[in-house]
């Protein structure tokens, strides 16, 4: 068995005041003017995630064209063995992890803004999960949608275009 003194020290004053609401938001959002940060941090919250998910969608889609082509006609096997170490390397770290690396290790040495890249981390992070299901969505498309393309006399980008697309647009 212990015996131990507990000291406990208060701020003197209105104890009354100490559990009023109002009164705590006032000083700690009005006061100070504090309420300016969470304005700035919504605000670049929202510029992060439409930036880095415009870009992390048109980074998914090259890498699900590049992965898909070699899938359906076997060509491009150096990209696509580029684009199989992208995904797995993206999709098997943290994204704390891939923020940290292009934070602290990749830009570094360039004065580059921190939103910046978070972007790049996010649009990075992001490409690499909306490429597999660009992917999954091409490769759900029947082969008889290419033969009865090629059959027309449309060549690879032509039936990517004007006859699969719609198609995955409306399957993913």
């Amino acid at each position: 068995y212990t015996n131990s003194k507990q000291v406990i020290i208060v701020k003197s004053g209105d104890s009354s005041s100490k559990f009023d609401v109002v009164s705590k938001f006032k000083n700690n959002f009005i006061k100070d003017n504090r309420w300016k940060y969470i304005v700035k941090g919504l605000k670049n919250t929202i510029i992060i995630a439409v930036c880095s998910a415009v870009l992390g969608v048109l980074l998914g889609f090259m890498v699900a064209f590049i992965r898909a082509t070699h899938d359906k006609r076997n060509c491009l096997g150096i990209l696509n063995w580029i684009c199989k170490l992208y995904l797995t390397v993206v999709r098997g770290t943290p994204t704390m992890i891939q923020l940290l690396i292009m934070y602290y290790v990749v830009f570094k040495a360039v004065n580059v803004d921190k939103v910046l890249v978070a972007i790049i981390a996010f649009a990075i992070n992001s490409g690499a999960y909306v490429a597999e299901i660009f992917r999954s969505g091409i490769m759900s498309i029947d082969k008889g949608q290419f033969e009865a393309a090629q059959a027309i006399g449309m060549n690879h980008i032509q039936t990517m275009i004007n006859v699969v697309l719609p198609q995955v647009i409306r399957n993913i």
